[in-house]
């Protein structure tokens, strides 16, 4: 019985703690964010504090003989939640050292002090954790400001926006390509971490221009990027609701953003109109210098400075973002002809309106763009399909009800069927969506046959955002 219960001990030890930093590890490690931001609570209750609880409870009260009972019960309940999460632990050094370090405190407790107990081995691993990531992290930082430093003539461009930094920094990096050799941020990486990885371990001695892609979920987080690379150049694109409830306001959105321009390198920079700025010598507003923005399920043209422009890339608001990156390659000398040269050669990011013809049907893949005017401009061009035309999505997150009150009215009218995945927007949409049009998708597992059995040969179909399984 003494080995039945430290054992089921460490085992239950083991996937409490999983729980507890797979949670952080989504919400950017952040405590806060986990307990009082987590768009499903009640797996915290479910899957963390009743477990937690009960086991105190039992062992407290037989003695440490019956705690096992509990962790066998556990052991299903946290079998059920792991396969429903289609976001797995990604085990990084951080990962691995706090399990080092709680599974030496649970030792600890077991066999120095013979206490059964989660809460202590939990708290202080939490806590050490933290302070050994914050000596690496200095140290890390240290390093990338000096390969940084080391590397004095490369250019350094900053982009940030609520919606569309990806794609702007991607077409920034795409229209200088041919002038210049290139290094952008991959993926969607744009934390300050992340960001001093990229430059430690990725960022080429050979680089002439660095585009660095700057994301914000508080007041300082671009500022500290900012000091970090102090970009020559930067970008504000359009600033919005997104992530507004951790701003609280749009004023204190579009401040964190314009952090940008405390670079001490700043030669130049451009904001979209939505900041309302006033303007300067070398702070530049776009948006309203484009003309006769012309979107189809094709491409995208626009006149700007009376030159007529256009790409392959999907979405009316694509021609905004396009216009600031115009303006960055025109300020490091891209003439015209080859500007229009890589525009034409523009590829569109992975998942934001990237159009796929398969099967008979016309796949619209705009599951990256969580943003409601991006979300309403991809209803606009669905709009223009003359064919059926279907919808997948979660709505939004992270945002206020009456966005995607916006959301469904206007799925309602352009679309012919309205597939909502997962709980979290679906109450709402029955409220503004015809009955016959709308449909529910409880787990993405059903996706492949949904398609069968709900498409058809002909159809349009837009997927718009997408949202892991813990959202």
């Amino acid at each position: 019985m003494i080995y039945m219960n430290m054992i089921a001990y460490f085992i239950f030890i083991g996937m409490m703690g999983y729980y507890f930093i797979t949670n952080l590890q989504w919400y950017s490690y952040k405590l806060e964010r986990v307990v009082f931001h987590h768009t499903k609570a009640w797996w915290n209750y479910f899957y963390f504090l009743l477990p937690f609880l009960l086991y105190e409870l039992v062992v407290n009260v037989t003695d440490g003989q019956y705690g096992f009972v509990v962790v066998v019960l556990y052991i299903f309940a946290f079998i059920y939640w792991i396969r429903g999460v289609d976001k797995r632990l990604v085990f990084t050094g951080r990962v691995k050292r706090f399990f080092a370090t709680l599974y030496l405190f649970a030792l600890f407790m077991l066999f120095a002090l013979k206490i059964y107990t989660l809460f202590v081995p939990l708290a202080l691993a939490f806590v050490v954790s933290l302070m050994i990531e914050k000596m690496l992290f200095e140290g890390y930082r240290r390093r990338a400001e000096e390969k940084i430093e080391s590397m004095g003539d490369m250019i350094v461009i900053g982009v940030t926006a609520s919606y569309g930094k990806t794609s702007i920094k991607n077409f920034v990096a795409h229209l200088l390509a041919n002038n210049y050799q290139v290094y952008a941020t991959p993926r969607s990486v744009n934390t300050l971490g992340g960001i001093i990885k990229d430059i430690n371990e990725d960022l080429p001695s050979d680089t002439e221009v660095y585009v660095v892609e700057m994301g914000a979920r508080e007041q300082g987080d671009i500022a500290d990027i900012t000091k970090l690379v102090n970009p020559h150049y930067a970008i504000v694109g359009k600033i919005g609701p997104a992530h507004i409830e951790y701003f609280r306001t749009l004023e204190n959105i579009r401040n964190t953003k314009m952090e940008i321009i405390q670079s001490k390198r700043l030669k130049e920079a451009w904001i979209d109109q939505s900041a309302k700025i006033k303007t300067t010598e070398h702070i530049h507003m776009f948006g309203q210098d484009i003309q006769d923005i012309q979107a189809t399920l094709k491409d995208t043209s626009f006149t700007l400075d009376g030159v007529r422009y256009s790409a392959n890339i999907l979405g009316a608001f694509n021609a905004m973002n396009m216009v600031a990156t115009i303006r960055v390659a025109q300020a490091l000398g891209v003439d015209e002809a080859t500007l229009k040269k890589a525009l034409n050669s523009l590829e569109p990011v992975v998942h934001r309106l990237q159009r796929i013809d398969a099967g008979g049907k016309v796949i619209l893949d705009d599951s990256f763009n969580g943003n409601i005017d991006g979300m309403l401009a991809s209803f606009e061009l669905a709009s223009t399909y003359s064919g059926r035309k279907v919808v997948i999505t979660p709505g939004l997150v992270e945002v206020d009800d009456d966005l995607n009150i916006q959301v469904a009215q206007r799925a309602n009218e352009v679309f012919d069927l309205v597939i909502v995945t997962g709980d979290l927007n679906y109450a709402l949409f029955q409220k503004h969506i015809d009955p016959d049009k709308l449909k529910k998708l409880a787990s993405k597992d059903q996706m492949k046959e949904m398609l069968v059995t709900e498409t058809l040969a002909g159809d349009l179909i837009l997927f718009a955002n997408d949202a892991p399984s813990f959202i």
